[in-house]
């Protein structure tokens, strides 16, 4: 018998003055039984830097053809494609050659060798942006998770503050790459 993805209920409430956006979103997020807390709240984190009423989570480790998160447009086409982890790089051209801009958020003990090993061919992605958070960080971030949580995104000059009843905890990303304009 197979596992059961485990149903995650987010109030998320998001402050960005970066991006001027400000919004609550009620999340359904469902943890498919190999997904780690960490990424589950590294796709929500990610959902919060993103956000948009139109931005939606894929199937994620349930099918390899979708991103974690993306945007479309009301004709289908691709505006954002979001891949969370460590991807391949030929993973990552071709949802450049799918979408209009596509963000890879890396994070884990490894994210830095990944980049060192990935980054001058990723370099030549110009849709491609690649983001890496730190290592507590995330470790801090999974340490929020609940099956049912309320969360405060709060964004200011690249900052991100993350809090819930749980705790709370400020995450500085890394630009490693900036998609090119």
């Amino acid at each position: 018998m197979a596992l059961k993805s485990t149903i995650h209920r987010i109030e998320l409430a998001i402050a960005d003055i970066d991006r001027g956006y400000y919004h609550d979103h009620a999340l359904t997020l469902a943890r498919h039984p190999s997904e780690t807390e960490e990424r589950m709240m590294v796709r929500l984190l990610a959902f919060a830097m993103h956000a948009d009423p139109a931005l939606g989570f894929g199937a994620g480790l349930s099918d390899v053809d979708e991103p974690d998160l993306w945007l479309r447009d009301d004709t289908g086409a691709i505006e954002l494609w979001i891949e969370v982890g460590l991807p391949d790089e030929r993973r990552l051209r071709r949802a450049c050659g799918r979408a209009a801009r596509v963000v890879a958020l890396s994070y884990g003990r490894n994210a830095a060798l990944w980049w060192r090993q990935h980054g001058e061919a990723l370099e030549r992605l110009d849709r491609l942006a690649v983001v890496e958070l730190p290592v507590a960080a995330t470790l801090e971030l999974a340490a929020l998770a609940r099956r049912t949580m309320r969360i405060q995104a709060n964004a200011s000059e690249g900052l991100w503050w993350i809090g819930s009843e749980a705790g709370s905890v400020s995450i500085e990303p890394l630009v490693r790459k900036d998609a090119s304009a």
